[in-house]
């Protein structure tokens, strides 16, 4: 998979790219990064990418031009483009299982008082991390590669992605290790039985607890299916 991210701020991604899930999938060519920065589109001869809102207000608003120029430039017919938005469907693993299927992403951040709307219409997919407001869209975009690269074959074992959180509407099970007693806390006994029949029974009921007294929400996604 190949993920292209336009951004203002290609500094941003110099540590994330270089540590742990992400460098190691990069090495081993599972993944293939760019980022770009769309400023060098700009047709201005100061490299503007940005003007005054019509109709007035606060901040500045991102223009169509360097944005598009670039979305032009690096995109495929398999490409699918992705603008990251507080106007997007919210981000779930779901999503993520849906995304990481396409051979090739963009990911446009935005920064300032956000995008000239019209940019909806050279865009896939509106994406939106969360009900909260960001500066800009680089973290929003770490988010999507770091969720997606993680479930792409090969990147971490496939065992491993079984167990995790909203697999089945359900999140893990809680997980124990040495010592068996810290300052009076101890783990369940039935982990240090050998039976693992009765492990993987008790985790489960542990699995349906924890999801129905944290997540009412997934817990009843999970009864009604």
């Amino acid at each position: 998979m190949k993920i292209t991210v336009l951004s203002l701020f290609e500094n941003f991604y110099n540590e994330f790219l270089n540590t742990s899930i992400i460098k190691k999938a990069i090495n081993k060519k599972l993944i293939d990064i760019e980022i770009i920065n769309f400023r060098n589109f700009s047709n201005d001869k100061h490299l503007k990418v940005d003007d005054i809102p019509y109709g007035g207000g606060p901040g500045m608003v991102l223009m169509l031009q360097p944005i598009v120029d670039a979305i032009n430039y690096y995109k495929k017919a398999n490409s699918k483009i992705i603008l990251l938005t507080p106007s997007g469907s919210v981000y779930n693993q779901e999503i993520a299982f849906k995304l990481k299927d396409y051979s090739h992403l963009i990911l446009i951040c935005g920064h300032y008082e956000g995008f000239d709307e019209r940019i909806l219409n050279y865009i896939d997919l509106q994406i939106s991390i969360g009900d909260y407001i960001l500066t800009g869209g680089e973290i929003a975009a770490m988010v999507l590669i770091d969720s997606i690269t993680r479930l792409i074959p090969g990147v971490i074992s496939a065992k491993s992605l079984k167990c995790e959180s909203f697999e089945k509407n359900l999140l893990d099970f809680p997980n124990y290790t040495k010592p068996y007693n810290f300052n009076g806390y101890k783990i369940p006994d039935v982990l240090l039985s050998g039976d693992h029949n009765k492990i993987s029974k008790s985790r489960f009921k542990w699995q349906l607890e924890k999801t129905k007294n944290n997540r009412i929400d997934l817990f009843k996604k999970y009864k009604n299916k």
